[in-house]
Order: C-alpha cells, then structure tokens, then sequence
C-alpha cells in the first residue's frame, strides 16, 4: 500500500440513477455469493472473540475513550460489531489486514452523528476529519490517520468502499453486516451469536433509522440521503437481526 493518501474532500449526495446502478450490482453478487454458500463452497468458520480480537493499544484505548464519551450505548455497540464483523469477513477472505486501523476506523465511524460533531455535511466525512484529527492529537502516524480518515470517509460509499484498501473494504462489510445483513453470508451464524451476544444491539434498527432520519430532514444533500431515498430504512429493518 502507497505511503501517501489521497483524502476526501468533498462527500455529497450520489446521483440516483448511479447509486441505483450499484445497489443492483452488489444485489447480484450478494445473491451469487449466497447461492454459493447454500451449495457449501466458501462457507465461512466459526470464530471466537479471542480470533477477533479487539487491539489493546494505548490508540485504541483512546479512540474506544472518546467514543464513550460522547456516543449512546447503542450507537457504540454497533460501531464495535462493525470490527468484529469486518474481522472476520477478512479472516474469512484470509485478507492480510491492520486490525489496528480497522478498529480505530470502525470504532469512530459513526462519531460524525453525535454531538459535537454533527456539524454541516454528510456525518461520514465530518466524522474521517474528528478521527484523523483526534489521532494527530494522540501521536499516530500521518498515513495511518490518513488511512482511518479514508475508512470512514467512504465506509458507505456503495461501489467504492469495496473495492478500496483492505481497512475501508473491511469497515463497509462489517458495518453492512451489522445494519442491513450485507455480506452477513461471510460470518458463520455461531460467530454471530457469539458477537451480538457481547455486543447486544440494544434496539440498534430503530434507534439508528431515526438518527439517519434526521440526517436527511436537515441535510437533504448529504450522502446518506441518497440511500434512505432508495429504501435504505427498509433494508435495515429487514436485517437478520431481531432488533
């Protein structure tokens, strides 16, 4: 991977037609992948919360730190799920990845949607800025900040994310595992038992439709618009999860 990062700047609202595009495609993969794991090929391994870790460095300490401080139960939760979930579709790929990066990068990627972070603009990018800032304050590496600003960032960039560095791929599968079951086919049911049970969902499906809810009432251009204007609030309360 390149030492130098391009960041994003500028995060709007995707054209329709495009994100609709997108949407269609991964529908598509998802269904073969899904074929193909009811045939029995490439099914995933059950895996313990001791193979998925969560790093133990003073960066993530801190990182995990300012997210309490600030973030509901819930939306923390979800923000944990996100890397235990990412980790283990990357096991399952037997992606060599930085658990550190992608845990800095889930754990904070939704901090963008709290107070006082809820600034102007799609809550991705205004989130990758307090992340990467936050880092620079902790004493972490210009291009490792620079690689968690980019996770974030483009965490649901539909048809970008994907097909990024290892970090972002991973936060887009394990944040779409855990809010509309995207990917879910790659975690085997007792890995997610074991995660959801020491992660609980605390009523997540409701209480994070409303949070994105509120994001389009007050900013019709940001990005997550244009996903709850194609029936992204129905996808999430059809997630396989009860709550």
């Amino acid at each position: 991977m390149s030492s130098v990062v391009a960041l994003t700047t500028v995060l709007d609202r995707t054209p329709t037609p495009t994100l609709a595009l997108r949407l269609a495609r991964l529908e598509v993969e998802g269904l073969l992948r899904k074929l193909a794991r009811g045939l029995g090929i490439g099914r995933p391994a059950p895996l313990t919360l001791d193979e998925l870790a969560i790093p133990d460095s003073k960066l993530a300490q801190a990182a995990t730190e300012l997210v309490e401080s600030c973030e509901p139960p819930y939306l923390l939760h979800h923000s944990v799920r996100s890397y235990l979930f990412g980790a283990a579709v990357g096991t399952h790929l037997a992606w060599r990845f930085d658990r550190e990066v992608l845990y800095l990068a889930a754990v904070m990627h939704d901090i963008g949607l709290v107070e006082p972070y809820d600034d102007e603009g799609s809550f991705e990018l205004n989130g990758a800025r307090v992340a990467r800032d936050f880092l620079a304050t902790q004493g972490a590496e210009t291009e490792r900040a620079d690689r968690v600003h980019e996770a974030i960032a483009l965490h649901s960039a539909v048809g970008v994310a994907g097909r990024n560095s290892d970090e972002l791929a991973l936060l887009h599968f394990g944040a779409g595992v855990d809010v509309i079951g995207y990917r879910v086919e790659d975690v085997a049911p007792a890995t997610r038992a074991a995660i959801t049970t020491a992660w609980p969902r605390l009523g997540f499906k409701h209480a994070f439709t409303r949070v994105l809810e509120d994001q389009v009432t007050r900013k019709p251009r940001c990005h997550i618009a244009g996903h709850m204007g194609l029936g992204f609030a129905r996808k999430v309360a059809a997630a396989p999860f009860p709550e």
